[in-house]
């Protein structure tokens, strides 16, 4: 199975969210930590969004910041959400699937189960597992040095990780 850019992506803003949750962060700054396009940024956060992983606030103050609690966001969700649209195989396409074995073919079966396997997999992580208790990862997103905004306006020093 492979990951949608989509998806890899989700999982880069969800994280260097659950990284800064004392503050919102913005679309520009996950860019630059993350090596991710503006637009592809964009796009994917208006999707977490809509999925509720995210909340948005516009405005000169504004950014984003998790939609609720990250020990409360379960991987296995996140994936689902964004991946199954996409089908695994053409036999699983309702409307592009061309194959004449699909009534027959257990293959689809074992794909199933497997992609099923996959994402009960996931749902034993939650987003707090994989920001918590991870210095490396906190320091590629949270450098030293770097200043950035509380909600309400005030800074703090981002490399201050306790």
């Amino acid at each position: 199975m492979r990951v949608t850019k989509r998806t890899n992506i989700a999982m880069r803003v969800l994280m260097y969210c659950a990284a800064n949750p004392d503050r919102l962060v913005t679309k520009h700054e996950i860019a630059e930590r993350c090596n991710a396009s503006e637009n592809h940024l964009a796009q994917v956060i208006n999707q977490l969004a809509q999925l509720s992983f995210l909340h948005t606030q516009r405005g000169r103050n504004g950014g984003l910041e998790l939609g609720r609690p990250a020990g409360e966001i379960v991987i296995g969700d996140v994936f689902r959400a964004l991946e199954q649209p996409v089908p695994l195989a053409e036999c699983f396409a309702d409307v592009d699937n061309t194959c004449p074995l699909t009534e027959a073919c257990r293959l689809r079966d074992a794909l199933n189960k497997a992609a099923n396997a996959f994402y009960e997999s996931l749902d034993l992580i939650t987003l707090d597992s994989l920001v918590c208790d991870n210095p490396a990862l906190l320091e590629i997103i949270s450098p030293v040095g770097c200043t950035v905004r509380r909600r309400p306006g005030t800074l703090v020093n981002a490399g201050a990780i306790d």
